[in-house]
């Protein structure tokens, strides 16, 4: 499966998600974009959500993240290298923006910036599955 194929299995997977959790949510358009999803509160409160897909069981690539926004979160969706079977569930994580950058881990070459799943079970094992956050 391509990297673009996999980020939509993400978002759509995201996105029915919040849909079953009665959530107003919608998706956004377009192949560049910091923005994937957004989500309608009350009284014209909206938050934002990027979604970060991962086939396998290595790490998220995270050069063009957007961080340290208020209100916008970051979705990570990992399929566990199972992507082709859909009774497999993925692992997911809903972190708030402002706490992504201490995850973010420079490769020892110095030309990618990725999160490792490893270090984001031992670090964010309260962002599991929180899509509490989201409401």
């Amino acid at each position: 499966m391509k990297g673009y194929d996999t980020n939509l299995a993400a978002e759509f997977y995201v996105l029915s998600a919040l849909h079953r959790l009665g959530m107003s949510a919608t998706l956004t358009l377009g192949n560049k974009k910091s923005v994937d999803i957004v989500i309608a509160r009350d009284a014209g409160e909206v938050v934002t959500v990027d979604v970060k897909g991962l086939a396998g069981t290595t790490s998220w690539p995270a050069d063009n993240l957007k961080t340290g926004r208020r209100g916008h979160f970051i979705v990570f969706v990992t399929f566990l290298g199972k992507i082709s079977d859909p009774t497999v569930l993925p692992e997911v994580y809903v972190v708030p923006s402002e706490e992504v950058s201490a995850l973010v881990h420079q490769n020892p070459g110095g030309n990618r910036r990725v999160i490792p799943l490893g270090r984001a079970r031992k670090k964010w094992a309260q962002y599991r599955q929180a899509w509490q956050l989201l409401r």
